[in-house]
């Protein structure tokens, strides 16, 4: 049987990034949870989706970090994670540099597509949350459920949902669990729409 997911982009969604406090996450010291993200995330835990981070981390193209520092942040954002009881089941990366041509960097939903072979998911049931135009474009290709999280008013036009960050997204498929129990996630969101 297939399941549900949740695809989170992770710097602007998952951690800090572009900020007064740290600017890129190049390695584990430079990683600090956004607050609400434990909980948020151990909440899609509870709700039996499998919760899955594909990043585009052209810094390793670039020559900025290694794989292997890219390894230890994502130690490091688990063992961050594990702290309020949240559970990342994968991590899937594009390493290649912008505009180097490859197949996996988002917007191309490969690496999506990849998860959802390997961990049987039901793409139409699923969600990408993502903070940019991006992240969306990657959802409508993988033909999953786009939502748009602290993001800008340019990044909204691919978006199907918008919220303020990931807490009022869990608070959301809480509700839509609650409410839809037992339904299709597809049928139950072809009622929202009437």
């Amino acid at each position: 049987m297939q399941s549900s997911a949740v695809f989170l982009d992770r710097d602007g969604v998952i951690n800090d990034v572009l900020s007064d406090r740290v600017t890129f996450v190049n390695q584990p010291k430079d990683f600090f949870l956004l607050p609400g993200v434990g909980e948020a995330i151990k909440q899609f835990n509870m709700l039996d989706y499998a919760v899955f981070v594909v990043t585009n981390q052209g810094g390793i193209g670039l020559g900025y970090m290694t794989e292997e520092d890219l390894t230890n942040v994502h130690q490091r954002m688990t063992e961050e994670l594990a702290i309020h009881g949240a559970v990342i089941d994968a991590v899937a990366y594009c390493p290649h540099k912008p505009h180097a041509g490859c197949a996996c960097r988002k917007p191309h939903p490969t690496m999506i597509e990849r998860l959802a072979k390997k961990y049987q998911i039901d793409l139409p049931t699923s969600y990408m949350i993502g903070d940019r135009h991006v992240d969306m474009e990657t959802g409508k290709k993988a033909g999953v459920t786009s939502i748009l999280v602290g993001g800008r008013e340019e990044d909204m036009r691919d978006a199907d949902m918008v919220f303020p960050d990931l807490s009022y997204v869990a608070t959301y498929l809480t509700g839509f669990q609650v409410r839809y129990k037992g339904k299709k996630a597809s049928s139950a969101r072809n009622e929202l729409k009437k």
